[in-house]
């Protein structure tokens, strides 16, 4: 019940969304962008934009395409310079000279003959531009006027007829419109001033250029030229009067347009082409005085006045007159030709464990096939197996850093939960999208994801920005993965270990590709026609097939190559020579062996990762088996017990730790939880609690004997893995 100014609020708002949003030269640029397909970011709070991902970018700043040669900016902008070019080659352009005062600007009118125009050598928008002078009195004031927006001013006869802008695009005449001076018209009741409120509460009227049509100032200029008439802004015109306010008719300055690029004389249209070509400039506004735009200028005394780099597009988007153009459309098909929409291809990969080693899988394939491949994963960000950034790096941010990249041909991109919580996905859409899988979920209590369903819907997101021809790889033994497909509108690849498996039987039968395994092979099936793909055998980082979750990890990753359409010799080239070591990929069941002991080496960190190690370590000779484990305190009690749980009937025995991942928990209730967890199971005899993951690490290398294996469960993975490294090459000296 507090009194609000909702009028202020609005104004503050509106005023606020004018600053901010894009103009309307760039925001038709970025419409037909996305009208074509082609992804648009803006790069800087103005009017930066770069269209297309890696390789195949582009980048504008309003009307400047990154082909705008600067040497072309600097000569339109030097218009006497441009003048004397234009002229070489035959274009018309008026008379006139540089001049060094306003003596000498009345004397270059006098050559030339009056009337004249009278603007800065270096000037835009029609600042500090006069025309139609007469006088010497005119002359004067406009030098004065001209001073005030640059050091060097020209005097140049004045052409006759009418002001008309040709927009140049590619070379090519998009558009033209003829602009008239800002003015009013007398009705007899209303003071000029008043007349100008009017017109200036047009809604297409602005402060700036974030608007079709300008506001009309009412400045010394304006007074001067209403001094001209006999007026002052207190004057009261006649009914019918035409009233200028200005002499010429840029739309920042006031004036408006009328459409007439379909009567533009084609000799004119190559006079402007012409112009455009000698000068350099891919988008040109050209200039134009005449008396009538469907004849060609050398008859009629009409010139090129100027030229104009990053012309503003408003008077062809929506002139006061005539149809709209659509001059954005012109523009990205010349930065991108027709059936391209500057895109590389990407891979997104989501789902509860698998993630970071499908996405370095895929990866590896990718640049088997040639590609320099950008990728994002929870190790950090690497553009052609190079890091370039560290940390996790699965979120939106690091994705948006890889497909900024101009050297990327194709992106691999690990997109977490937390991310797409945030702030979504960094892309728009995808060429294929992997679930590995959720099983029982992870980060369960956390963001408002309280059960596994509701983290089927964060995870889902990226099957539902498929695009319509790519593919959803998913995983067809987990069935909330499964109930993902329908929301793909692209193709979709279910993979499972076995070829029975309930939803791939269906989906091969409804005539959709699938992945499995036989016969001691990965297989490739759509319908009847089978590939066999690679033996599990060649799988060297799934240990010949023994670790299950990594064959299953290599089926994911094949669907997802089948999908980029890749060759079956390809992808059995790279699975084969694909690595899984502490240096290609840390700490993701690197497998290492010191002194005749067997040491695994994961970040696993949920009841369904350890479930799957330990499936793999039981298939695997040991003597005693040794676990090392610590927990993340953001993850529910529930989930912490339960890791123990599963190792402590595996293990013989169990060393827990705590250091730096209490996240938020009190120290010692993470190791407590742990320890719960190991209570009464059938298996683990001996227990050792440790504070420091190093310290730890050390402890449970202690314990190896030749023929044992240890399975390290460590945090702080690169650390980790250093001081391992250097722990066992001192022994090994030793």
């Amino acid at each position: 019940d507090a009194p609000y100014d909702v009028r202020a609020v609005a104004k503050e708002l509106r005023s606020l969304d004018e600053q901010i949003r894009l103009g309307p030269t760039t925001g038709s640029i970025v419409r037909a962008a996305e009208k074509r397909g082609i992804p648009a970011r803006r790069l800087n709070d103005g009017s930066l934009v770069q269209f297309g991902w890696g390789v195949h970018q582009r980048r504008i700043l309003a009307a400047e395409t990154d082909r705008t040669g600067a040497i072309a900016e600097a000569i339109a902008q030097n218009k006497e310079l441009t003048k004397s070019l234009l002229g070489a080659v035959g274009v018309p352009v008026p008379e006139g000279r540089s001049v060094e005062s306003a003596e000498d600007a009345w004397a270059a009118a006098q050559e030339v003959g009056v009337p004249v125009v009278v603007k800065p050598r270096d000037g835009n928008q029609g600042r500090g531009v006069a025309v139609n002078l007469k006088t010497r009195e005119q002359v004067m004031a406009a030098y004065a006027a001209a001073r005030e927006e640059g050091s060097r001013i020209l005097v140049e006869r004045c052409a006759p007829g009418a002001d008309y802008r040709l927009l140049i695009i590619g070379y090519k005449l998009v558009a033209a419109a003829r602009r008239e001076p800002p003015q009013v018209w007398g009705d007899g009741t209303h003071t000029i001033r008043e007349l100008v409120e009017a017109v200036n509460a047009d809604p297409r009227r602005g402060e700036d250029h974030a608007t079709c049509l300008s506001k009309i100032p009412l400045d010394a200029i304006a007074l001067g030229v209403l001094s001209e008439q006999g007026y002052t802004p207190e004057s009261v015109p006649r009914n019918g009067t035409n009233v200028l306010l200005r002499r010429n008719a840029n739309l920042s300055t006031g004036g408006s347009a009328t459409d007439v690029t379909d009567d533009v004389h084609r000799e004119v249209a190559a006079r402007a082409i012409d112009a455009a070509r000698m000068v350099g400039l891919d988008i040109c506004g050209v200039d134009v005085i005449c008396r009538d735009i469907t004849r060609p200028l050398e008859e009629q005394g009409g010139a090129i006045v100027e030229l104009n780099a990053a012309p503003g597009f408003r008077m062809h988007l929506e002139p006061s007159a005539g149809k709209g153009r659509p001059v954005g459309d012109a523009v990205i098909s010349t930065l991108f030709p027709d059936g391209t929409d500057g895109r590389v291809p990407l891979v997104a990969v989501s789902g509860t464990n698998g993630k970071t080693t499908t996405v370095r899988l895929v990866a590896h394939l990718l640049r088997t096939h040639g590609k320099r491949v950008g990728m994002t994963c929870t190790d950090g960000v690497y553009v052609d197996d190079q890091r370039i950034q560290t940390g996790d790096c699965s979120g939106p941010k690091s994705a948006r850093t890889v497909l900024l990249n101009p050297s990327v041909e194709a992106a691999v991109l690990e997109t977490a939960r937390g991310g797409i919580l945030r702030e979504g996905l960094g892309f728009d859409r995808c060429d294929v999208a992997i679930v590995t899988n959720l099983g029982a979920g992870d980060h369960l209590g956390m963001g408002g994801i309280a059960t596994v369903e509701d983290l089927a819907v964060v995870k889902r997101v990226v099957v539902e920005n498929v695009a319509k021809n790519g593919t959803a790889v998913l995983n067809g033994a987990d069935p909330l993965t499964v109930e993902m497909a329908p929301h793909c509108q692209g193709k979709v690849t279910l993979f499972a270990w076995e070829s029975t498996c309930p939803s791939l039987v269906a989906h091969r039968a409804q005539g959709g590709r699938v992945v499995y395994v036989e016969g001691g092979a990965i297989w490739a099936a759509l319908g009847t026609v089978t590939e066999r793909v690679v033996s599990l055998g060649d799988l060297r980082f799934a240990l010949g097939g023994r670790a299950r979750f990594e064959v299953e990890n290599a089926m994911a990753a094949v669907g997802a190559a089948w999908g980029l359409g890749l060759s079956w010799q390809l992808i059995r080239t790279g699975l084969a020579s694909f690595a899984c070591d502490s240096s290609t990929a840390p700490g993701r069941f690197n497998v290492m062996d010191h002194r005749g002991a067997t040491l695994i080496v994961d970040y696993g960190h949920n009841p369904d990762a350890l479930s799957a190690l330990v499936q793999t370590v039981e298939q695997m000779p040991a003597g005693k088996r040794v676990a090392l484990i610590s927990a993340a305190g953001d993850r529910r009690d529930i989930d912490i017990v339960r890791q123990t749980e599963i190792l402590g009937d595996a293990f013989d025995e169990v060393i827990l730790y705590e250091d730096q991942c209490n996240r938020g928990r009190p120290e010692g209730e993470v190791m407590g939880l742990l320890r719960k967890g190991l209570t009464g199971r059938r298996r683990v005899k001996h227990v050792q609690e440790i504070r420091g993951e190093f310290v730890a690490i050390e402890a449970c290398v202690n314990r190896l004997n030749r023929g044992d294996l240890a399975l390290v469960l460590i945090d702080q993975i690169e650390p980790s893995l250093h001081f391992l490294a250097d722990l066992m090459s001192a022994r090994q000296v030793a």
